[in-house]
Formats: C-alpha cells, sequence, structure tokens
C-alpha cells in the first residue's frame, strides 16, 4: 500500500481509492463546447445515507478545497477519479490556465465544467453544496480535495502539471471528440497507482 492511499484512507478511516463498480460519470468533461455543442452525461442522484455518520466532512474547510470538491463530485461520484479530475483542478490553478488563479475561478470559468456551464439543470445544485451535506460521496469528496490541494511532493502527482484536460467517452455517446484530444497529448495515470477505465476518463496535456 503507497502512501498516497495510507494518507487519504487514514483520513476517512477505510480506503476510498480501491477499484470500485463504475456508475455513469456525471460531468466527466473539462473543456467543454458551447451549449450547442455540449455534453451531459447523468448518474442516479444520491440521497442521505446513514453511513455518512462514519464519514464526518473535514474539520477547519477552507474555501479553495470546497469549490474542488464541488467539481470533482460533479464529475464523478468514485473517489479514485475524483482525485485524478482533482489533479487536473490544481494544474490549471498552478498554471494559471485561461488566467484563472483560483479554485473558485477555474471551476466557473465558463464551459470548462459541464455541471457549472451557464444554464446547466444541475448548477445551482452544486454550488449550494456545504460540507455538513448528508452525502456519503459528497464528504469522500471534500477529503479527497483536501488531500489534492495539499498533497506536496512530485510523487504525489499523478501526471505532469501541463495535464488539464479531460473528457469522457461514455458522456460524449454520439458526439464529436474533443478537438483537443485530436492533436494528441494523451496522459495514462500510472496502472500500478490507478486503475482507470479509459472510456470513463482520458486526460490530455499541453492542450490548449
Amino acid at each position: 500500500m503507497n502512501a498516497r492511499r495510507v494518507l487519504l484512507g487514514a483520513s476517512l478511516g477505510v480506503l476510498l481509492l480501491a477499484t470500485a463498480p463504475a456508475p455513469e460519470s456525471e460531468g466527466a468533461n473539462a473543456e467543454q463546447a458551447p451549449p450547442d455543442r455540449g455534453v451531459s452525461a447523468s448518474a442516479p442522484a444520491e440521497g442521505p445515507s446513514g453511513d455518512t455518520v462514519a464519514v464526518a466532512p473535514p474539520l477547519n474547510l477552507e474555501g479553495p478545497t470546497l469549490w474542488l470538491a464541488r467539481a470533482i463530485y460533479s464529475e464523478t461520484k468514485l473517489p479514485h477519479e475524483q482525485e485524478l479530475v482533482a489533479w487536473v483542478v490544481r494544474n490549471r490553478v498552478e498554471t494559471a490556465y485561461r488566467g484563472r488563479r483560483t479554485y473558485r475561478a477555474v471551476v466557473l470559468d465558463p464551459y470548462q465544467f459541464s455541471a457549472f456551464n451557464p444554464g446547466a439543470a444541475k448548477r445551482a445544485r452544486y454550488l449550494r453544496l456545504q460540507p455538513e451535506a448528508p452525502l456519503l460521496r459528497w464528504r469522500q469528496a471534500l477529503w479527497v480535495a483536501r488531500y489534492v490541494r495539499h498533497a506536496e511532493g512530485r510523487a504525489y502527482r499523478p501526471f505532469p502539471v501541463e495535464t488539464r484536460h479531460f473528457y469522457s467517452e461514455r458522456s460524449m455517446r454520439g458526439r464529436a471528440v474533443p478537438y483537443w484530444a485530436e492533436r494528441g497529448g494523451f496522459v495514462a495515470p500510472d496502472p500500478g497507482r490507478y486503475a482507470v477505465d479509459e472510456r470513463r476518463f482520458r486526460f490530455f496535456k499541453q492542450a490548449s
């Protein structure tokens, strides 16, 4: 068991990053097209769960972590996928992609993350999410976001800082592959650390 799993697993008291059956991702796209070319995907709504008793939200949660958690929770409910998406968001912040230098600005950058697109059906729902919401996978997302924001050292990075894009084949059914994906730059996270179904998430670096 590597240090990454120990640190995040210990935070929750459970090992979140183990492979699990994959539900449909809910957003699964960074760098979205405008509405007429946009992408949507759906997942079952998550109701309150008694299991949240065992997963309390982090204490003294900072605003940037909350914004990061909202973004990754909107994209997928699986913690190991949330971690990878979180690194894409962090990379965008650290490289000031499209001039956005904060987590809030990156998440709300128009047509970059589908759940936060102007007019998106679930935008208001995700914007209202607070740490105390009694949703197990939401609280897991809070811990994942906290871990990724504060992880230090190259060993914790799943891919280069230039990795700032992803898309989901499943959520692109019947639609064209993003233009930036056709230019190459595909990045495969270390299979020894991550079990990622490429039909759900594909990551790219140095895309414009």
